[in-house]
């Protein structure tokens, strides 16, 4: 199969890819409760005449090729959705206070036609590729829980890549970002910080201990870890984005609650913030006469692009797309060396940090061709158009790879 072949196989699968994505974008689900969305899925691949192995709490395993000896590649789709009331106005809209605000959809309905191009080739496949159908990326925790199932063996996964739509950004629809060596996405903790103190009347303060005071005073003692306990070339985003405590405006509650995220990029600053969070917390908290107690919950570590992989994929989709690929090295050298990355996280970064891997950018929808809103807004939209690209990809990544390694 050459490009040319591949290209207008995918592009063939247009029809098929955008109707199960809008199927699954109206059935958007939440964290490991994917009971349709599974079904979706795992009907469509059986479908194909392919066998999904359920993998952890609510993911899906599919092998593909094992005719030919070789080693193992893993591509990988996010399938569920976020907490959001959808106000993009599709036609397709989830109806159930939940919303496949940050494409997911896209991603799923993409391997799928992956896996069909796959399932067409597979007898040129010099090795095995593995698809991973994973739930709860939004929480931080299918990644992990699908590693510590399994996915990653029987066969042991030699490599691994992923591939996320981009809208509200002016690159065109279709153009693929081939992410730089080294880390593309920030390792996310999110916390939470109880704080103890002794309700009474507020006209009599003195007799009790204001939860709310403390928790004033940590807000405010956080924001100066960045400034002070960071040197310039370390880089962290630490937000408290929810305060509740009390509900009478006379009356000192006798706890609060303070809820935060810490976005970092390396793991030795990430464990040093961990550590002064929990510090600063509870020793402001004591000054104050309260007791703060800190609660990290779902976390993943930073993505890390294996440089060889990444080297591979320029040439691979340069061969592909021509100028449809974009090297991110290329951009950074452009802006003067200036690093190209966000503050978003993606938990993937668990199967980076265990096997060589890989994250792809798909550009999705430019904001003058009336795709205005980013990622998480409840008003964003996806190109379907892209659809055909991001599956062609997958396969072509896979086929090359696996090519290029034969016999290693």
């Amino acid at each position: 199969m050459n490009k040319d072949q591949l290209m207008q196989q995918a592009a063939a699968l247009a029809p098929e890819m955008v109707a199960v994505r809008r199927e699954l974008h109206a059935h958007a689900e939440t964290g490991f409760d994917l009971h349709d969305t599974l079904a979706i899925v795992k009907g469509k691949l059986e479908e194909m005449g392919l066998t999904p192995v359920p993998c952890g709490k609510a993911g899906f395993v599919v092998l593909l090729g094992g005719k030919h000896p070789g080693k193992t590649i893993l591509l990988r789709a996010d399938m569920d959705a976020l907490p959001i009331e959808e106000a993009s106005g599709e036609a397709f809209s989830c109806p159930n206070g939940r919303m496949h605000a940050c494409g997911h959809d896209m991603h799923t309905a993409m391997l799928l036609g992956a896996a069909r191009l796959l399932k067409a080739h597979e007898d040129e496949i010099q090795g095995t590729v593995k698809l991973m159908f994973q739930p709860a990326e939004e929480i931080f925790c299918g990644s992990q829980d699908m590693i510590d199932a399994g996915v990653l063996k029987n066969p042991d996964v030699d490599a691994a890549v992923m591939m996320h739509v981009m809208a509200g950004m002016p690159i065109p629809s279709g153009c693929v970002l081939i992410m730089a060596p080294g880390v593309s996405a920030a390792a996310a903790d999110v916390f939470t910080i109880n704080i103890q103190g002794k309700g009474c009347h507020g006209s009599s303060p003195q007799s009790g201990v204001d939860p709310l005071n403390a928790a004033a005073h940590i807000l405010l003692a956080l924001q100066e870890l960045n400034a002070r306990e960071l040197g310039t070339s370390d880089s962290a985003a630490l937000t408290i984005g929810s305060m509740n405590g009390g509900t009478a405006a006379n009356v000192i509650p006798d706890s609060a609650v303070m809820r935060g995220s810490l976005r970092t990029f390396d793991e030795e600053t990430r464990a040093f913030l961990k550590q002064r969070i929990r510090e600063v917390s509870e020793g402001t908290a004591a000054v104050f006469r309260a007791k703060a107690e800190v609660t990290f919950d779902s976390g993943c570590p930073s993505l890390y692009n294996d440089p060889a992989l990444s080297a591979d994929a320029e040439k691979y989709l340069g061969q592909l797309l021509g100028r449809g690929a974009i090297p991110v090295a290329q951009m950074q050298s452009a802006a003067g060396g200036k690093k190209v990355s966000g503050g978003g996280s993606e938990d993937f970064a668990a199967v980076s940090r265990q096997v060589p891997s890989l994250m792809l950018g798909l550009a999705a929808g430019e904001p003058d061709k009336g795709y205005a809103f980013p990622q998480h807004h409840p008003k964003v939209r996806f190109d379907e158009s892209v659809l055909p690209v991001g599956a062609a990809v997958h396969t072509w990544m896979a086929l090359s790879w696996l090519a290029d390694h034969a016999g290693q």
